[in-house]
């Protein structure tokens, strides 16, 4: 009995635990902590939240929640072939660490299964420039030399006209050591004797391997009239990879429907000029209104217009725009062709004509051409000051290409004059990916070692790359040299940095997003443009805020935010860098933040106005200009 008694009190006190259990279990359940991505679903900000500062921002509209734009899976990590290369510091004394210190914690986020497009071939690229730079290093190292004196000739030089002819073909072709650069043009005086039909000019890029052929940034194809001129000229510009073979070609006159170039522009310019493109709707509209009118009669209207003919001497100057590719022909606009994702006008090394065409001469001018630091004057005065503080006031990220020297040298000597940043309040870094042509980054290590305000980037500097260069200002900005704020801006802009601290004395130091705020914007879905964005890389209508990328400005812990979220792959990457941050930020605002979008339109995006705090597309003498006009008139007045 007694044991019977015992078993039942066992049994009873059981039943009692495993009521209690579930009692307090559900209890728990009931009680569970709410989480951001739950609350924010359900309760949009109010109109408290909302900060209205030189413009009011409604609050980010979308229907699809922004968990799910999150990671649905952490990324893999991924070891791209060239990476272990980039890594290898071994020929690299400590002293020359100094402008890799974003470089050195940017392994583990260029290694993401997830990484940007073209982060593979930037890798690569960069991996086989970085073995051969770095082999010079330290043999001008081993025999404590400069690298400054590593060759007597000028690496760069600001033009070239020695052409030459390749043998036994009509090949002529003009080597440029350093690339293009906005404003770099390439000037040909020829004759062409139309035996073959047509000639070509090439714009021909780096090869980065024996086992492809160099890609081709610019095909510039000229049709000449046929034999008794019973055919129409025309040009063909197109571009051409080993990846991906010829592009989508762009004709003018356009064939078929003279109407389909119209109304588009490139830096103010026609894509097709008008003169060429009336020609062809007249010989059209005329063969519609007489029958006999024949095929020679309406080549020859339309032939009137063509700048290009057999046997006549012709001035063809090839230049590089902000948007693209121009051609003048005896001093008349021709056409524009826009410049294409990974082909870009910094990568060309070689001119190439081809064809059955007299070439008397050509030049190329306008080439990126670096200074001899030796010999710079002002040289100490334009070096970065030390850094001092343990917290500064404001770290600024500048993004630049390798051989953009004279956009940097005209910063260093204009706004980077402010005494904010010479007192080390504000500190001021290029951040440049490898040039894939060893001239390009001889030079820039030069420029490094002169004014040590540059960090290299462990990629080429490909435009879909540019995100990477927003987090490593934010790794620079917070665990290197740590700063309330942190900017970034283009080494085409303008910013009046005493009038930028002004201003964010009165701002809040936390959730600072500060600068041109777009508030409803939403992805180009068009192929052929630079901006465009497929459904997979964005599948929403509209973007979150984000401000525009010339220049903007973001609060630490939005920095913090931003380099913790990508170190441990919880946010995605994407590839318009401005846009990023604002996908970023709300992210930052959806984990339970405040977030203060403040607007300010005297950020502009496309050039200068007056009372101006950042002017955009100012090139290096339009950014001395601006200088200059500050300390002789105290006034923000723009320089036409």
């Amino acid at each position: 009995m007694k044991k019977w008694s015992g078993g039942m009190l066992i049994v009873a006190l059981a039943t009692i635990l495993v009521v209690r259990y579930s009692l307090v279990g559900n209890k728990v359940i009931k009680r569970q902590k709410q989480s951001a991505y739950d609350f924010f679903r359900n309760h949009h900000p109010s109109d408290k939240s909302r900060v209205k500062d030189n413009g009011s921002l409604p609050p980010f509209q979308n229907k699809v929640t922004a968990l799910k734009n999150r990671p649905s899976e952490k990324p893999t990590l991924v070891n791209f072939k060239g990476l272990d290369d980039l890594y290898g510091f071994r020929n690299i004394s400590v002293e020359k660490h100094k402008y890799l210190l974003a470089w050195g914690q940017m392994r583990k986020l260029l290694s993401r299964s997830d990484a940007l497009p073209e982060t593979a071939k930037g890798i690569y690229e960069a991996s086989v420039a970085w073995k051969d730079f770095s082999a010079i290093l330290h043999n001008k190292e081993a025999s404590q030399a400069s690298i400054v004196n590593i060759s007597e000739d000028r690496n760069c030089p600001p033009f070239v006209s020695r052409f030459r002819k390749m043998n036994s073909s009509n090949v002529t072709f003009l080597e440029l050591p350093c690339g293009l650069i906005e404003d770099s043009s390439v000037t040909l005086v020829a004759i062409p004797h139309g035996g073959q039909g047509s000639f070509h000019i090439d714009l021909i890029g780096s090869r980065i391997s024996r086992e492809a052929d160099a890609p081709i940034v610019l095909h510039y194809n000229v049709s000449l009239p046929g034999e008794n001129m019973t055919e129409e000229p025309f040009v063909v510009q197109n571009t051409w990879t080993d990846e991906f073979g010829w592009g989508k070609e762009e004709r003018c006159p356009a064939h078929g429907s003279v109407n389909s170039l119209k109304g588009f522009m490139l830096d103010g310019l026609a894509l097709c000029n008008e003169q060429l493109i009336r020609g062809t709707v007249a010989e059209s509209s005329n063969a519609r209104s007489s029958e006999s009118l024949t095929n020679v009669s309406r080549s020859v209207h339309a032939s009137a217009n063509f700048p290009f003919a057999e046997g006549s001497l012709f001035t063809a100057t090839l230049w590089v725009g902000l948007e693209g590719f121009h051609m003048t022909v005896n001093g008349r606009h021709e056409t524009s062709f826009a410049f294409r994702e990974k082909l870009e006008p910094w990568s060309v090394n070689r001119v190439e004509v081809v064809g059955d065409l007299d070439v008397l001469s050509t030049i190329a001018e306008g080439l990126p051409v670096s200074e001899d630091h030796e010999l710079v004057v002002d040289a100490e005065h334009l070096k970065a000051p030390l850094i001092t503080q343990k917290r500064l006031v404001m770290l600024i990220g500048v993004f630049s290409t390798g051989n953009n020297f004279e956009r940097r040298m005209a910063i260093r000597r204009s706004w980077m004059q402010y005494e904010a940043i010479r007192s080390g309040d504000v500190a001021v870094r290029f951040f440049i990916g490898l040039h894939q042509t060893m001239q390009v980054n001889v030079e820039l290590w030069k420029e490094a070692q002169a004014y040590e305000d540059i960090q290299f980037m462990p990629f080429v500097d490909y435009y879909s790359l540019i995100s990477y260069k927003t987090v490593a200002i934010c790794i620079m900005g917070t665990k290197i040299v740590p700063a309330k704020y942190i900017m970034k801006a283009d080494d085409d802009a303008f910013v009046r940095i005493d009038e930028v601290l002004s201003i964010l004395k009165g701002k809040p130091s936390n959730g600072l997003l500060y600068g041109l705020i777009s508030s409803d914007s939403s992805p180009h879905r068009e192929k052929d443009s630079k901006w465009y964005v497929s459904e997979k890389e964005w599948p929403h209508d509209k973007y979150p805020p984000w401000a525009h990328g010339p220049g903007y400005i973001i609060s630490q812990d939005i920095a913090k935010f931003i380099v913790q979220g990508h170190q441990e792959g919880d946010l995605k990457w994407f590839k318009l860098e401005d846009v990023a941050m604002g996908i970023w930020i709300e992210h930052f605002k959806n984990s339970g933040k405040e977030v203060h979008y403040i607007s300010d339109d005297r950020f502009y995006n496309a050039g200068c106005d007056s009372e101006y705090i950042l002017a955009h597309y100012q090139g290096p003498r339009k950014l001395l200009c601006l200088w200059e006009k500050l300390q002789k008139e105290h006034q923000p007045n723009c320089c036409e």
